[in-house]
């Protein structure tokens, strides 16, 4: 009885250590979600104005012509790049993207394309390199708080290969997977193809502003491409990483939440089992008591 005394308060003492890791992680990460949604709030207006300046330079130009918004149906090859994170302690974040990641692959596949993976976060590189899956490309280190510079580096190694042939190591196409951070209860995986770009009127009756590109439309959208598409990636990135404090909120949260249940568990047990162990010191006292009156009498 008291070895059984001991074992429930040792599982006490660890689960309440445990409890005080889980909601720590839970205010740290409630701390960085709100920094995290205002990075996503900040790059928004960027990203508007030059998917509208390239909106209204594709349409304004209907004979404008670059190879980044060119069809490439010789080349079979498909990039997809998949944005993981980092860090554990998350739930099921990384496993949701993979499994959306993995059905796009198969999908490329039935059509007859190559899918090519370039992975994001040290969770997906462990996943792919455990499975001996070969990787284009990875990046890590930048997960939870992503700056402009890493957006920079993947797009325009991303652009490199789509301007390549299947022959030189290029791609035809890239997909991106990554979570779209809706509320704090709600993330989505999201499917995206980046290229070949695909300019998309605003819903509005009116007509895009017709700007006045210097020194010509071709030479500015050399340059609004490239930015474009980092914008993009850049954006995507931050959702994210918003995304991932809120599944680390959330996971610790409930992890908090079982190891309080679980504490209530073990403290009944040992309450139960030391009132049993009181209840049997009773009775063997009376037992006792007991013997001895009726030495006594004889």
């Amino acid at each position: 009885m008291a070895a059984q005394l001991r074992q429930l308060r040792q599982r006490i003492k660890t689960v309440k250590s445990t409890a005080k890791i889980t909601r720590a992680q839970e205010m740290i990460a409630t701390s960085r979600i709100v920094k995290a949604q205002q990075a996503v709030a900040a790059s928004k207006p960027y990203a508007d104005q030059i998917t509208q300046a390239l909106t209204a330079l594709v349409s304004h130009h209907v004979g404008i012509d670059h190879p980044l918004l060119k069809e490439q149906p010789a080349d079979n090859r498909s990039a997809v790049l998949i944005v993981t994170s980092d860090r554990g302690f998350c739930g099921a974040y990384n496993a949701n993207v993979i499994r959306e990641a993995e059905s796009l692959i198969r999908s490329l596949r039935a059509e007859g394309r190559e899918p090519v993976p370039y992975v994001i976060g040290n969770k997906g590189i462990t996943w792919y390199r455990f499975r001996d899956r070969d990787v284009a490309e990875s990046w890590h280190g930048f997960s939870d708080r992503p700056a402009f510079v890493n957006a920079e580096e993947i797009g325009r190694r991303l652009t490199d290969d789509f301007l390549k042939t299947d022959a030189e190591g290029g791609v035809g196409e890239i997909h991106v997977v990554y979570t779209e951070f809706v509320s704090m209860l709600t993330q989505a995986v999201r499917v995206t193809r980046l290229m070949p770009l695909e300019i998309e009127e605003a819903s509005s009756d009116k007509v895009p502003p017709a700007y006045e590109f210097e020194p010509s439309a071709s030479a500015a959208l050399d340059l609004l491409l490239p930015n474009y598409i980092e914008s993009r990636i850049f954006h995507m990135l931050l959702q994210s990483a918003a995304s991932f404090q809120a599944s680390v909120r959330r996971a610790m949260k409930s992890a908090t939440d079982n190891a309080n249940e679980l504490l209530g568990v073990y403290t009944r047990q040992m309450n139960q089992a030391r009132q049993a162990a009181i209840t049997q010191e009773i009775s063997e006292i009376v037992g006792g008591a007991d013997a001895l009156a009726e030495s006594g009498g004889e």
